[in-house]
């Protein structure tokens, strides 16, 4: 067992505008991170994850957005949770090993014995106090999260084998063409201080390839993808786990629990319901509740802000959040779906399997609604923001770029 001394430290990975724009048009009005899931930032989630770890000392965001586009929200969530938060600016990419280090500095000022590494478009329940106990009995450089998924799915991410004794990583292969395992990296990591000597042996060995004036030719084919990237440029996967994999080095710890990845509008809306039902035992009193005497008939898990006006004959859930300043008429039936600040929904509305972006309208009688799969390009409607869908109109899996007006319904279609 570490000391009362040891402090730990949490870094998130938040990305920047040029990244994730499979997540438009909800991204064009709010930077990715603080799109809200289950009524909070997508980025609160990991952060008051972080909290549960013991001896925390404080929380970096790193990303490309401008600092001004966090400072609220993090100035309230550093106030609320009592921890020190910083967003840390980069100025040019240096990869996902590469930024960490480019401000080892300023990550490692409280001298912290453990770093938690975490990529804020993971939808988790963040086992991270048990990783840290784990990855203290393996002794190792670090500890990666690690969940089963289906043979057909596990391609779309970096897939490793374990041992299934001691759980050390014994290979590791990111986005393979052929099957290697059904256990896949989750994106969230713990290191020691170490790390920071493995980036910079990686950087050091760029340089001195670089400084090689002559290369065999079998040298230069090997070395022919790592030779364009810049020297600073270091990539957790295929620069850190893939080499140091088998050298006793790298551990895993598997998640029995939910895992997603937040890539688009449609996954958000399905991550938004895991975190809802996460809320029954962390935070039940953020649930809404209802019999339709006083308030709305609540069925499942849902998310009403409390500055949101919901009449009582309305029926609402399951999984449904609704953000500050809604308003949900009479007979309206809302049942999967992100209701965003200052949107109107009119009497005997209908939304199903559908984000309603904000200060958006649909009239009364309309439906706005899909099949709700979510891994289809329209699975789930998505209406940017200010789209009005006029009186008894029937929008269907379809995506609605911001300020367009509906008055005739659509089925499958891109409204730009």
């Amino acid at each position: 067992m570490g000391s009362a001394e040891e402090k730990v430290v949490a870094v998130i990975m938040v990305g920047g505008p040029t990244k994730g724009t499979r997540f438009r048009p909800l991204s064009l009005n709010i930077p990715k991170p603080l799109f809200p899931l289950a009524g909070q930032p997508m980025v609160h989630h990991p952060i008051s994850a972080c909290k549960r770890i013991p001896n925390l000392a404080q929380i970096f965001l790193i990303g490309f957005y401008e600092e001004r586009e966090f400072a609220l929200y993090l100035s309230s969530i550093s106030n609320e949770l009592k921890v020190p938060i910083r967003y840390l600016k980069e100025q040019k990419p240096h990869g996902s090993a590469g930024g960490l280090f480019h401000f080892r500095d300023l990550i490692m000022e409280d001298s912290p014995s453990h770093i938690f590494l975490l990529n804020c478009d993971v939808c988790s329940s963040f086992p991270l106090p048990q990783m840290l106990d784990a990855h203290k009995r393996y002794g190792g450089m670090g500890t990666i999260l690690v969940i089963r998924v289906s043979a057909e799915a596990a391609h779309q991410f970096g897939e490793l084998v374990a041992d299934p004794t001691t759980n050390e990583l014994l290979h590791y292969a990111e986005k393979p063409e052929t099957f290697v395992s059904d256990l896949i990296n989750c994106g969230v990591y713990i290191f020691t201080p170490d790390i920071f000597s493995a980036i910079q042996g990686v950087s050091t060995q760029r340089k001195e390839r670089a400084n090689l004036s002559r290369l065999s030719s079998f040298e230069a084919l090997q070395s022919a993808a790592t030779r364009s990237l810049p020297k600073d440029y270091v990539r957790l996967d295929q620069d850190i786990l893939s080499p140091f994999a088998g050298k006793k080095q790298l551990y895993t710890y598997e998640t029995m629990d939910f895992w997603e990845q937040i890539k688009t509008p449609a996954m958000s809306l399905k991550c938004s319901g895991l975190y809802l039902l996460q809320y029954r035992v962390t935070s039940p009193d953020l649930l809404a509740s209802g019999d339709g005497t006083k308030n709305a008939i609540i069925t499942g898990d849902v998310y009403i802000h409390p500055s949101a006006k919901v009449h009582p004959t309305a029926k609402i859930g399951p999984n449904v959040s609704i953000s500050a300043n809604a308003r949900i008429g009479a007979g309206s039936r809302l049942m999967s779906c992100i209701i965003l600040d200052d949107v109107e929904i009119q009497d005997n509305a209908v939304v199903i399997h559908a984000i309603v972006g904000w200060k958006s309208s649909i009239g009364r009688w309309s439906r706005v609604q899909a099949d709700g799969d979510y891994y289809a390009k329209r699975g789930v409607t998505i209406l940017g923001e200010a789209v009005t869908v006029e009186d008894e109109v029937v929008v269907t899996n379809s995506i609605v770029l911001p300020n367009k007006t509906l008055n005739m319904s659509v089925q499958e279609e891109i409204i730009l």
